[in-house]
């Protein structure tokens, strides 16, 4: 637009012969400033437009920068999102679990509470019963103890019988230990004439030894039996039948026996057993003999075995 400008003036100078040199001068020198200005206006141009395109690259990259920006940004939301789903999730899930757990622990402590009552009670029992089976071990170990002494004492009471009555042996008189007892067995013949309970003078001599024995013995409890064959009693007057005939016979020895002071009369029992309890078949002389009897059967008192088992019971 200058140029034309220029153009058209110095046209005007040149087509006007009236006009001065000092116009033209000044003509000239505008033009010269106005081209001047122009080239100016021209390099501003360049300028600004080149500055235009530096600054349009930049916003594309500014852009570019922020749509990356906005892709990260929606990215780290979703992460974030998810992310916080899941904690709460985990939350929610430790919150049940935490739950679950404080019941579960209270629920076990509460059987183990009971478990642990139920042991305690069963240790004081198991120790109760431990200090029952020690003072029941220890009473069975002093009734060992104190039955073999019996057994003891009873070996010694039949070997001083048998040196008290070795002059009666072979004579229907026996002495024999079994079962804890002593057994001085004494035939009809050396005691008592046929169908009599009155003691010759040769058996009370035997029963006077035996007591001699006994009162040494107060320990010792004696019961005597007697004893006859099956043969029923033929006599008259105050015997009935053969175990009347038994017990009288008992009776007289045991009141032989209470002759002797030393011997404790509530120590002594008398008993008829009859034809009942024979030693050997009545079928032969020899088996009856047998049979007619008394026995002197001799007994350690139990009462202090008989305490101890009350208390291991």
């Amino acid at each position: 637009m200058i140029k034309k400008i220029s153009l058209g003036l110095l046209i005007v100078a040149l087509s006007t012969s009236c006009v001065s040199k000092k116009i033209y001068n000044d003509l000239e020198n505008k033009y010269a400033d106005l081209k001047k200005e122009n080239r100016s206006i021209s390099d501003e141009n360049a300028d600004l437009l080149k500055t235009k395109n530096q600054l349009e690259l930049d916003r594309d990259a500014l852009n570019k920068e922020l749509e990356k920006a906005k892709s990260e940004r929606d990215k780290w939301q979703a992460d974030y999102t998810a992310a916080n789903n899941k904690l709460n999730l985990l939350q929610d899930s430790y919150s049940a679990l935490e739950k679950n757990s404080n019941e579960s622990l209270k629920a076990n402590m509460a059987k183990n509470r009971d478990l642990l009552d139920q042991l305690e009670a069963k240790g004081k029992a198991l120790a109760l019963d431990k200090d029952r089976l020690d003072k029941s071990n220890q009473r069975l170990t002093e009734l060992e103890a104190l039955m073999a002494a019996k057994e003891a004492s009873m070996r010694k009471l039949k070997e001083t019988l048998s040196k008290a009555l070795n002059g009666f042996e072979g004579k229907g008189l026996t002495i024999e230990q079994k079962n804890g007892k002593v057994y001085v067995s004494m035939e009809n013949k050396l005691l008592f004439n046929s169908g009599s309970w009155a003691v010759g003078p040769e058996g009370k001599k035997a029963v006077v030894e035996v007591g001699k024995v006994l009162g040494d013995n107060p320990d010792i409890s004696v019961l005597i039996e007697g004893h006859t064959d099956d043969v029923p009693y033929g006599g008259s007057g105050a015997i009935a039948d053969n175990w009347d005939l038994s017990t009288k016979r008992a009776t007289s020895i045991v009141a032989i026996l209470s002759e002797n002071k030393k011997i404790n009369k509530q120590n002594l029992t008398a008993a008829g057993r009859g034809e009942f309890s024979p030693l050997a078949s009545n079928t032969t002389a020899e088996g009856k003999a047998k049979n007619r009897r008394i026995e002197v059967i001799l007994t350690p008192k139990l009462d202090a075995i008989a305490d101890m088992l009350k208390d291991i019971n």
